[in-house]
Parts: structure tokens; sequence; C-alpha cells
């Protein structure tokens, strides 16, 4: 999977739970490598390693997975119960049915059910009524994490037909693009994930030995996997990923479309060659200097820059700190 990170924004976000329970979080931003520092500015990311990291953290400091953001706590393991019981089910929906049943079973909130819109189309729907989520933090968590772990049951991505949510666009409603890949559907009747109803006949190809590797890197397993080539953009942060020199006809060639149609493709999605390209060296710069090992001007010139201080004026830009300050912060 090619590196991504993650924003700033969701850091705070689930953290809100835990500070508003009068919880002390400190232990958790360390056992995450997270300076409390970089909570303070909008434009920071952590690696999906380190996220990984604070909500496993979280977990425990709260022994709540819905950590403090719905009506009643949901202990540390419903989840992975819940993942044993699908896995062992012969198709997508019957493994659904099993897990929202279960969820069920503990009376648990915010509860999910899965809706037949006429036989082509199916839709998961979520009643988020009882849930403290200021931040939408838990909707959108919940949303992705359904979505993610249907696709890994049966070993390929569930194309989403459009996602719908309750509530106004958010401030950072870009995230949702990059996260969902689909039309988005704002002050909607309900939040729900649309698919097709061909998914749920499709074989569950996952064994508890697969599930067990799955969890250990839960839930930015489940959370930050965002790169299946479902759109435009996708296919291009892929090729440029994979070391492609050049610029936008190049990568044009690659994909077999002209210039003038990657451009507006990209344009469509509300995005540009430029942000692609942008975002993803931001996100090898702060992979390398959270893992360490590789000096500023190593990590410059392989991403690319003429010289250190023009890499040093970029990653100011993206992320509002300097490397160095970046390095020390995660440390």
């Amino acid at each position: 999977m090619l590196t991504r990170t993650i924003a700033i924004h969701y850091v705070r976000a689930a953290l809100r739970g835990a500070l508003r329970g009068g919880h002390d979080v400190s232990g958790v931003l360390a056992a995450a490598g997270v300076s409390a520092a970089l909570l303070a500015d909008d434009r920071a990311r952590v690696t999906a390693d380190q996220y990984t990291l604070l909500i496993q953290a979280l977990w425990d400091e709260l022994d709540d997975e819905a950590m403090g953001f719905a009506a009643k706590p949901s202990k540390r393991g419903t989840f992975q119960t819940m993942c044993l019981l699908a896995v062992h089910c012969p198709d997508l929906g019957s493994a659904l049915r099993r897990g929202l049943d279960f969820y069920d079973l503990l009376d648990a909130q915010p509860t999910a059910r899965l809706v037949d819109d006429g036989g082509e189309v199916h839709r998961l729907e979520l009643d988020l009524s009882g849930a403290d989520d200021p931040d939408h933090f838990l909707t959108e968590s919940l949303l992705v994490l359904w979505h993610r772990f249907s696709s890994w049951l049966v070993g390929r991505r569930i194309p989403l037909r459009r996602v719908d949510f309750t509530y106004p666009e958010p401030a950072h409603g870009g995230e949702y693009h990059l996260i969902f890949g689909c039309p988005l559907g704002f002050e909607a009747s309900s939040t729900s994930l649309w698919f097709d109803s061909r998914f749920l006949r499709m074989p569950v190809v996952q064994d508890e030995a697969a599930l067990r590797r799955y969890l250990r890197g839960s839930p930015a397993e489940l959370l930050s996997r965002r790169d299946y080539g479902a759109n435009t953009a996708s296919l291009v942060r892929r090729i440029l990923g994979n070391g492609i020199s050049g610029g936008l006809p190049e990568v044009a060639s690659r994909l077999g479309v002209s210039a003038p149609t990657l451009r507006r493709k990209l344009a469509t999605e509300g995005t540009s060659f430029r942000e692609v390209r942008e975002q993803l060296l931001r996100d090898q710069a702060v992979a390398s200097l959270v893992r360490g090992g590789e000096s500023v001007e190593e990590l410059a010139i392989r991403l690319g820059f003429s010289e250190a201080s023009a890499f040093h004026r970029a990653f100011k830009r993206w992320t509002g700190s300097s490397p160095g300050a970046y390095r020390a912060g995660s440390s």
C-alpha cells in the first residue's frame, strides 16, 4: 500500500471523548509518538502507524472502542469478537447480518442496519441519534470501518455508489473525497453507505489466521486504506508512487488518455495533478521523518528537490512545521 498520512483533525477528534471524560491523554500521545505541539496546527499530519498506536492506546485507556462518543461504552474486544463471528460466514451478506445481530444483542450504540433499496442496491444505515459526536468522528469511523472490513472479507474493494450524511458538509469535508472516493450527499435523511447488492453474494475468502494479522494493524488498516484505484486521483498517485518521473503528460500517457482529459478527470474529482503530487510528497516526507534513519538532505534529494532549502519551504507549507521540528515532535 502506498504511504498515506492522516490529518491532525482526526487525532484531535479522537481525543475529544477522553478529554471530555477527564482523562489525561499525555500518555496516549506519548504511546503514539505524537507531540502535543502538533495538535495546534491544522496542516499537521501523522502516519498510519502513529494513528493506530493512538487509537489502540485510547481503547486501552477508556476500555471503550467507541472512545467516549456513544451513549454506552463498547468494551475492548467487542469488535474482534464480531469479526470472529463474521469471518466464518459463507458470504458477505450473511457476515454483515451476523455482525449487526451481534451488536444488537449487546444493545450497542450507535445501531446499524442493512436496507434493501429495490433489489439491485443495498445500503448500510447508521442511527447515531444517541451519540455525542460533535466532530462526526464516530460517524466517519464507523462508515469507513464497515466498508473496509466488508471489502477485506471478500478480498476486493467494494465500490460505493454514494455516501449520505444527515449533517451539513463539515470544515474537513475535503478529506471525505479521499476517504470514500464516491459521490457524497449532506443533510440527507439518513447516514448510509450505498453499494450494489451483488457484493452481498460474494464469498468470504478470509480465515481466522488472516484476521489475526489484520487486527494487529487495526484501526489504521481499516481507516486509512484509501488507495484502491477507484478514481483517477488514486491511479495518478499510484503511478507517481511507483517512481515514475515526469509530469502530467507522461502520467496521462501511462493511463492511455490525453493530458487535457486527465486534467479534466482530476478537476471533476475536485483535485489537480499538482495537488495529488504534493500530497504524495508530503506523505512520503512525514513517514520518513517519523521513521528516522534518513537525513533531511537525503530525503530532499530522494523526493526530487534540487536543494534542501526548497524542501524545507515546501514542508513548512504542507505541515506548518520545519522538517527538523517535525522529526523532534515525533520522536
